[in-house]
């Protein structure tokens, strides 16, 4: 059996629960410092909710793909449906639908790798507040989990909260169809046959919700190779982001991770990426720091990696931004 990454109840946490914060706190120290990635059950999203929103998601998916294009995201307008993105500048074996928090075009943010929330009009009824209701939902386990990733290295459990007022954050839709030629699960970072639902890469910003349906394909890699994360129901997969490695000074690592493609069933996901404000810089924070302790990355932009980041979705532009360009020697 290989070994999975560690199941944490979080029940309390996003009460503000300042025991069950404690005891959080303690146990998110393995799972941070050696995975990168974790689960959690104990979230408080209601089952009923959950069901909701995967039906809405898997109906969205199975509109015409004329109705889904309709909702055509594009560089001037990031929040929508894309059929064409890439990862690691190779073609991903997967659709996706974007949505952030409603605004309007007027909000500076939208200059950025932000957009214009497009809600499509073939959709059944009442997607528009399903989808909301579960990003609102993400979002409080997100901003509670990363309380407790604070007070797990040391700091005050609000010593990032100001960096995500207003954040950045948005949710993604995922579906990868039936693949006549998938990659095997032990395939190369860029395999030489067959594809992969998502090329390796390491999410850029703090860290990333993932509802996950019963087909497996999410893989992180640990010891030098990718092992397949299995679904928990009734779980939610977390795995910590650039931004957070960064500010931890290396104490917590963003993992390198993956999604096969399947050439028996289409896999449906939904990951929420909890990201600063675009005004954030990022650095290790001082009370990391010390003689012994100095800094191992110099200061980052958000706005300025984001909008690096995501331009790579879109075309090859070369080699992607990495906090390693960042790496203080």
């Amino acid at each position: 059996m290989i070994a999975q990454p560690e199941i944490i109840d979080i029940r309390g946490v996003c009460e503000g629960d300042p025991a069950a914060l404690e005891r959080v706190a303690r146990e998110l120290v393995r799972p941070c410092t050696e995975w990168g990635v974790f689960q959690v059950v104990g979230h408080g999203i209601p089952a009923a909710q959950t069901a909701r929103f995967e039906d809405a998601m898997r109906a969205f998916f199975e509109l015409p793909v004329e109705a889904k294009r309709a909702v055509r995201r594009t560089r001037d307008n990031a929040w929508g449906y894309y059929d064409e993105e890439l990862t690691k500048n190779r073609p991903d074996w997967k659709e996706v639908f974007d949505f952030g928090a409603d605004r309007d075009r007027a909000d500076p943010d939208t200059r950025h790798s932000d957009g214009v929330n497009q809600w499509p009009p073939a959709a059944a009824p009442g997607f528009r507040e399903v989808m909301l209701d579960q990003r609102a939902a993400n979002e409080r386990v997100a901003l509670a989990l990363l309380r407790a990733l604070c007070l797990s290295l040391g700091l005050a459990p609000d010593a990032l909260d100001t960096a995500f007022r207003p954040g950045s954050s948005f949710l993604r839709l995922n579906r990868y169809a039936p693949c006549p030629e998938p990659a095997p699960a032990d395939a190369p970072l860029f395999p030489e046959r067959g594809h992969l639902g998502v090329h390796h890469h390491t999410d850029a910003g703090a860290l990333t919700v993932l509802f996950q349906d019963e087909v497996a394909g999410l893989q992180a890699e640990r010891g030098g190779r990718f092992v397949t994360i299995e679904p928990v129901p009734g779980a939610l997969t977390i795995n910590l982001g650039d931004m957070l490695q960064v500010w931890s000074n290396d104490r917590y690592r963003s993992p390198l991770h993956r999604v096969l493609a399947s050439g028996e069933s289409a896999r449906h996901s939904a990951p929420f990426f909890l990201n600063p404000s675009y005004g954030t810089t990022c650095a290790p924070l001082p009370d990391l720091l010390g003689p012994d302790e100095p800094a191992r990355f110099s200061s980052i932009s958000w706005s300025h990696f984001r909008d690096q980041r995501s331009a790579g979705d879109y075309a090859d532009y070369g080699s992607e931004i990495q906090i390693e360009d960042f790496r203080i020697d």
